[in-house]
């Protein structure tokens, strides 16, 4: 195991560099400046603040440079708000993006587990067919229509919660939360529909059931488990997406967090926010991934990840 993990940190690391430099490349490509969008000066004026930031340098010279300062943990300073750190902004948006994504995640991947073994232990019955009417709505209906939907019912029509903004507490929250659980819901609630009942069918739940196993042992200590597998496969990704922000739903409802911070950057082709919250959520994805990789072998002790083989 321990020789597994150092393989993959080394992977995770030629992943990040490869990842950053392609960042930083494609920033080059975008058409004017971080100082020619977000300021009007003359020519003369612009020169002078290019050189002040090193834009006027060869590209493989800022190249360096960037990779040089990346390496000592520095991301650079943000273009939009005044040479504030790019680390700073970032760490100050981290908080409502990962509220949000962590009660989003963890109230679509409940409710999504219960509706799939319901609908795996109750095939062809009306249950069944409910569990997949809701996962259908959640795959089909996109994140931000049902953030409407859900504004207009709740808060306008209703008013018993805010339309938007970050001012009420808790109660901010909830809104974009039930937005951002539809899609971990219907993702969980049909990946655990069909795992658990190909798990159901197998030769040895029917000696588990023949050795005399209750229907809770048989769902639980044996089907659940297996059906967990593939589950969280798919969730790593999806966790780190919502843990990070969303880019819609915070433009949505007007949340300060990691998202709308990145859509604002990239209006004013701030660079250094947008390669600094690139590689951010790129360093969360892949070790989310490293943590699913290691968690198999928890889940299902069948799997032995040693010497780098699974």
């Amino acid at each position: 195991m321990a020789k597994y993990i150092v393989k993959r940190v080394f992977y995770m690391f030629i992943t990040l560099f490869l990842i950053a430099t392609a960042t930083f490349f494609l920033m080059k490509t975008l058409p004017g400046s971080p100082i020619s969008s977000a300021s009007k000066l003359t020519p003369n004026q612009l020169a002078v603040v290019e050189a002040k930031y090193g834009l006027d340098q060869p590209l493989p010279v800022q190249y360096g440079k960037y990779m040089l300062n990346l390496a000592q943990g520095d991301l650079g300073n943000s273009f939009q708000f005044k040479g504030a750190s790019v680390t700073d902004l970032i760490l100050n948006r981290l908080g409502p993006s990962f509220i949000l994504g962590a009660q989003g995640l963890i109230l679509g991947v409940s409710i999504g587990i219960m509706l799939g073994m319901i609908a795996a232990l109750r095939q062809n019955s009306i249950w069944d067919y409910g569990s997949t009417f809701i996962a259908i709505l959640g795959i089909s209906i996109p994140s931000f229509v049902f953030a409407s939907f859900l504004q207009y019912w709740f808060a306008v029509k209703w008013g018993v919660l805010p339309v938007a903004l970050w001012n009420d507490g808790w109660k901010s929250s909830i809104l974009p939360s039930l937005a951002l659980a539809m899609g971990p819901l219907a993702t969980a609630s049909r990946f655990i529909r069909t795992e658990m009942i190909e798990v159901l069918s197998s030769d040895y739940i029917t000696l588990a059931r023949s050795k005399g196993a209750t229907g809770f042992e048989v769902a639980f200590k044996h089907a659940f488990r297996n059906a967990l597998i593939p589950l969280v496969t798919v969730m790593g990704p999806l966790a780190a997406g919502l843990l990070t922000g969303s880019l819609v739903i915070e433009q949505i409802f007007a949340i300060p967090g990691i998202g709308e911070q990145f859509v604002k950057a990239i209006m004013v082709n701030d660079f250094s926010i947008i390669m600094g919250t690139t590689l951010f959520f790129s360093v969360f994805l892949v070790f989310v991934i490293l943590l699913v990789d290691i968690l198999y072998g928890v889940i299902d002790p069948r799997i032995r990840l040693s010497g780098g083989n699974s």
